[in-house]
């Protein structure tokens, strides 16, 4: 059995027997509760310390393998290119798709009542600095204070500015800069993974709680939670047919025809690297050229997850809804900005790793509990589903573009 889904069982055997205590024996499921919610809560202590030093690693040497696989040619720059522009416009659609997707279908609001009074450790929401400090406060005076209080937004612009100044380093010490932050990246990694072999615990003790402080209301409020954020995914995975479409000049009834199976194949596997050499294949088939595939879908696979920075803002801004903060456009702005950057920096890291270190520093910057999270993470299967086969198929997608202006040259010339 997968961690995964003892994550999963975890989650909803914890929540059946809170319910029952509840129910059956008040005082005794009270102070079973209360012994689970200090397991819980160290548990979730746990995945956050990871969080700081993970992203600023992964930030690091993203943008650094991101500078060097433009300097590949001319082909590889606009592959880049393309990248962040999709990993931008993908955040963008989150910030937009939630809200509206929350306000036609809103949380049953006795769920979220009862699920807020459960998570008894969730801090008081705090209030919004004047706009004059919030402004002088994005350029840290001292990033280690910063990185010590959660700031994650002045965290995160000095590190985008040292990684910028890692890629003007000569290629001996930015190489050695790079393994030191890589290696870092790989030792976070380890720590993280054993804090989530022990997540059946952490989640069946917080379900334990949720479920005996707030009864049968969990189960309908993580219900609608899969369904929202799935919809973010589905429909930013769904921006590929356009895109082939119009920008690769592949006709719909061909890209559709080839993507089924890519698309079956990342079900079954949930793994985009997995899934790669069908993607070469396939991009053959829709007329790419065997060089640019090889160039483009490693890259894509290395750099991109489009429906990342969706689907992340998604759950952060669901938490935040579920949790009543209210968000100023400054704050879906920058939420926009964080969601593409920590996301193009985990996009190497198996899914329950990259759920928290690409969630947690939105949340922490925009002042959304991150509590939740440790529960979230349980059902994040489910979500994953529709992560990964957006993944591939836009990545095919990007191949298409990549090789249409290839093409015209080609038939110019002939």
């Amino acid at each position: 059995m997968s961690n995964a889904t003892r994550i999963l069982l975890a989650l909803f055997i914890g929540l059946a027997l809170g319910i029952f205590a509840a129910a059956q024996m008040p005082a005794i499921g009270t102070q079973i509760a209360y012994g689970l919610d200090i397991a819980g809560s160290l548990w979730l202590n746990g995945l956050r310390m990871t969080v700081v030093p993970l992203v600023v690693a992964l930030l690091v040497t993203g943008i650094v393998k991101s500078a060097e696989a433009a300097r590949a040619g001319p082909m590889a720059a606009r592959t880049v290119a393309w990248i962040v522009c999709l990993m931008v416009t993908s955040a963008a659609l989150g910030a937009i798709l939630t809200p509206a997707l929350l306000s036609l279908w809103p949380m049953p609001a006795e769920s979220a009542a009862a699920l807020r009074a459960a998570l008894t450790t969730v801090p008081a929401v705090a209030a919004q600095p004047p706009l004059r400090d919030f402004i002088v406060a994005l350029v840290p005076t001292n990033p280690i204070s910063s990185a010590a209080n959660d700031s994650i937004l002045p965290l995160l612009i000095f590190t985008l500015v040292f990684a910028f100044a890692v890629t003007r380093l000569a290629q001996g010490p930015r190489a050695q800069m790079a393994g030191f932050f890589s290696a870092l990246a790989d030792a976070m990694v380890i720590v993280i993974e054993w804090v989530l072999k022990l997540a059946p615990i952490g989640v069946f003790a917080l379900a334990f709680v949720v479920g005996a402080r707030s009864g049968l209301a969990a189960l309908g409020a993580v219900a609608h939670y899969i369904v929202t954020v799935s919809i973010v995914g589905i429909i930013v995975g769904a921006f590929a047919y356009p895109i082939a479409i119009f920008a690769g000049k592949v006709r719909f009834t061909e890209f559709a025809r080839q993507i089924a199976s890519v698309q079956a194949f990342a079900v079954s596997t949930q793994s985009s690297l997995a899934s790669l050499p069908l993607m070469l294949k396939k991009a053959e088939a829709l007329g790419v050229r065997e060089s640019t595939a090889g160039l483009v879908l490693p890259m894509a696979v290395a750099l991109l997850r489009v429906t990342g920075p969706a689907m992340n803002l998604a759950v952060a801004l669901y938490v935040a809804n579920w949790f009543g903060v209210e968000l100023s456009g400054f704050d879906y702005g920058f939420a926009i900005f964080i969601a593409a950057l920590t996301s193009m920096g985990a996009v190497s890291l198996p899914g329950s790793v990259s759920f928290v270190t690409s969630i947690a520093p939105i949340c922490l910057a925009l002042g959304i509990p991150i509590e939740p999270l440790a529960l979230l993470i349980a059902v994040e299967t489910l979500p994953d589903i529709f992560r990964t086969t957006g993944n591939v198929q836009m990545d095919v997608a990007l191949a298409t573009v990549i090789e249409a202006p290839e093409k015209e040259k080609a038939n110019a010339t002939s």
